[in-house]
């Protein structure tokens, strides 16, 4: 509803109580807006908010208050005050109340902020003793302004002063002093110093040279040497078929006359207890290794007979390209990703691994 038409219906509600003998008072009216935008101004975004607390202050010249008012605002966001009597609200004042955020927790409104100057009360009309004051409308806002808002304008950028470059201030150059090339000093030649001849010394007398003394050689005597000893040549030593590469494929392990070439595991060994238990999970807890390696015609499948095989060979063979450990773990991370092509990509490693040289013998 319009606040004009409020206040008309208020004038009207007064008139009808004047005619009807009532004792004079004042009437104080308004409205609080929610500021939406925080920008401190009413705009298209501002709705009257209800529950907010107003109150009405007034005070003498000395700035003593002696008189003092509140009121919460309708769901139309307005208030009346009522004076009785013929008060002076001439310096008189309407504000949003401190607690006016307290009263906001039990609102509908989401502004709990009190915003905006005190306004002035001023007189709207007076008759019969009957007095009617109207405040413009006041504002609280929000704790965030709403975010369709428009933007404040950007501060414009000023380019900084421009500061003049004076031009380094022109020292004379003084020539150099002139220094008196002095001459150098002339220093008197002396005559040499006479000679003086010495007289020639004597020849030194020529010393014999001696012959060595002779010292007699004395031979050490003759020592009987050790009898020689010759050991026989070593056999060579045998090969160590677990130090040699070897890498042999399912159908060579499950042949009987190659039973001894198993190690570590056995063929009634569980797969579960081989491979742990993501596997087990996989393939169930009964299955054994020998009944792994006649697996085919599937992913998962192919691939447990031909991780069996590479375990196989890895126990086998310390030149195996994977590890027991490695098999193991590339079976169980495959399995893990449950994706077909990994399970694939892993199993055609396995088989390039298995698919060496076999150094198998029959076993005895």
């Amino acid at each position: 509803m319009d606040p004009n038409h409020n206040l008309f219906f208020v004038a009207f509600l007064l008139l009808g109580l004047a005619t009807n003998g009532v004792t004079g008072y004042a009437t104080v009216t308004g409205t609080v807006f929610c500021d939406q935008c925080k920008d401190g101004e009413r705009s298209l975004f501002d709705f009257p908010v209800s529950g907010i607390k107003v109150s009405v202050t007034c005070s003498d010249g000395d700035g003593q208050v002696y008189m003092s008012r509140e009121e919460t605002t309708n769901w139309l966001g307005g208030y009346v005050m009522r004076f009785d009597g013929t008060p002076d609200l001439s310096n008189c004042y309407a504000q949003v109340s401190d607690n006016g955020a307290q009263q906001q927790q039990g609102s509908s409104s989401s502004c709990s902020i009190a915003s905006g100057p005190a306004q002035k009360l001023k007189l709207m009309f007076s008759f019969f003793g009957i007095e009617m004051f109207a405040a413009d409308a006041l504002l609280a806002q929000p704790v965030q302004p709403m975010s369709s808002c428009p933007k404040p304008p950007p501060a414009p950028v000023m380019p900084p002063p421009y500061v003049p470059v004076m031009p380094p201030p022109q020292v004379p150059v003084m020539p150099p002093p002139q220094v008196p090339v002095m001459p150098p000093p002339q220093v008197p030649v002396m005559p040499p110093p006479p000679q003086f001849k010495f007289p020639s010394l004597p020849p030194i007398p020529q010393v014999p040279v001696l012959p060595p003394p002779q010292v007699p050689v004395i031979s050490p005597p003759p020592t009987a040497s050790p009898p020689q000893f010759k050991l026989p040549p070593l056999p060579p030593f045998p090969s160590v078929p677990f130090l040699e590469p070897s890498a042999c494929s399912h159908q060579l392990w499950i042949k009987p006359e190659y039973r001894c070439y198993w190690r570590a595991i056995g063929p009634d060994t569980k797969v579960a207890v081989a491979f742990g238990l993501v596997a087990g999970r996989r393939y169930g807890t009964d299955m054994t290794v020998r009944e792994a390696l006649d697996g085919r015609g599937e992913a998962y499948k192919t691939l447990l007979r031909e991780a069996t095989t590479a375990l196989l060979n890895s126990y086998n063979s310390l030149g195996f390209p994977f590890t027991s450990i490695a098999v193991i773990t590339h079976t169980n991370l495959a399995l893990l990703g449950n994706s077909q092509h990994d399970v694939l990509m892993t199993a055609i490693r396995f088989i390039k691994a298995n698919s060496g040289t076999c150094k198998f013998t029959i076993c005895k």
